[in-house]
């Protein structure tokens, strides 16, 4: 049961980010400072994390001596052409948050949530693209479901197309393939590594390239000793540190299958908030719609679960 809801708190720690970047953007600060703040937060504590685990694995490796039975990735040391593909495989975390925050400066965070959450249908997209493999029966229905979910969550359908920003919308599509490509290429990097250390050299690649893009000038100048530290800290925690510690503990023990289905708990999460703490308007269509694309989230993992329990196994 811990394993279920870890990965359940991971999910709605994701859920939290949004609410937290709206109120920040209504203190002043700007997207470089907020997502700034954010990465270098989520970098400390990642590598305090990384550090940690290793001083664990040197102290067991005293203790059991070459005898161990632990893991071999455990014991692996990253050569500098693996750090560099973990640091790469990152980047595109830190386009995910650029665009994802941008966009709520045009729409509300009720909506950019349900955009970044297309990502399901445009994960399946690029699969099919790549491999050349026309989507199943089970995979187009999905799609089919998804889309209606996500034109009533929006809320489309009783304010129409023109109520909303073009810009960002668009900004909050863009996350959602921004994002589809951090799920495919993290998986592939460097999979036999420690998760901490995968996480850590991944999170060291996003603030490289953050720092390119958005010099942190907020260090020299004094700014991040004001409430923008307390908005970072939040963003830190719950964005960059604790759901992957939480997700690296659970998927494990209950497969890929189940925490794609408990994942989806980030979208009402940061619905529920956007209502409750930023006063955004979320009608009972809107609601509908979320639990639709809640059942369409799930539906492909549901039937996979269900094939795997009919089908014959052999001895």
């Amino acid at each position: 049961m811990k394993y279920y809801v870890s990965v359940l708190a991971g999910a709605m720690s994701y859920g939290i980010l949004s609410t937290i970047v709206v109120l920040a953007y209504g203190e002043g600060y700007k997207l470089g400072e907020v997502v700034g703040t954010q990465l270098i937060t989520g970098f400390i504590l990642s590598w305090m994390l990384a550090l940690y685990t290793r001083f664990n694995i040197k102290r067991k490796q005293n203790n059991a001596g070459k005898s161990s039975t632990a893991p071999a990735h455990v014991f692996q040391k990253l050569t500098w052409k693996q750090r560099l593909m973990l640091m790469a495989a990152g980047t595109p975390t830190v386009i995910t948050g650029l665009v994802y925050y941008q966009s709520l400066r045009y729409i509300p965070a009720s909506l950019a949530i349900i955009l970044l959450f297309q990502f399901t249908w445009i994960s399946v997209l690029i699969q099919a693209v790549s491999k050349r493999q026309r989507p199943n029966k089970v995979t187009l229905f999905t799609l089919v479901i998804l889309f209606g979910g996500t034109f009533l969550a929006a809320g489309f359908l009783e304010q129409g197309l023109g109520e909303f920003s073009g810009l960002g919308i668009a900004l909050g599509l863009m996350a959602a393939v921004s994002y589809s490509l951090f799920v495919l290429f993290s998986g592939k990097a460097v999979p036999s590594a420690h998760p901490a250390f995968r996480s850590a050299w991944m999170v060291t690649g996003g603030l490289v390239l953050l720092c390119i893009l958005f010099p942190p000038t907020f260090l020299f100048n004094g700014l991040i000793w004001s409430q923008l530290l307390v908005f970072g800290l939040l963003l830190g925690f719950f964005g960059a540190f604790i759901p992957p510690v939480l997700f690296a503990i659970g998927v494990p023990h209950i497969g890929g299958d189940m925490a794609g289905i408990l994942g989806a708990v980030e979208l009402p999460v940061a619905v529920l908030l956007s209502a409750i703490v930023l006063h955004e308007h979320v009608s009972l269509l809107q609601w509908f719609g979320v639990i639709v694309v809640l059942l369409g989230v799930a539906l492909p993992e549901l039937h996979k679960l269900r094939v795997k329990r009919t089908s014959p196994s052999y001895s």
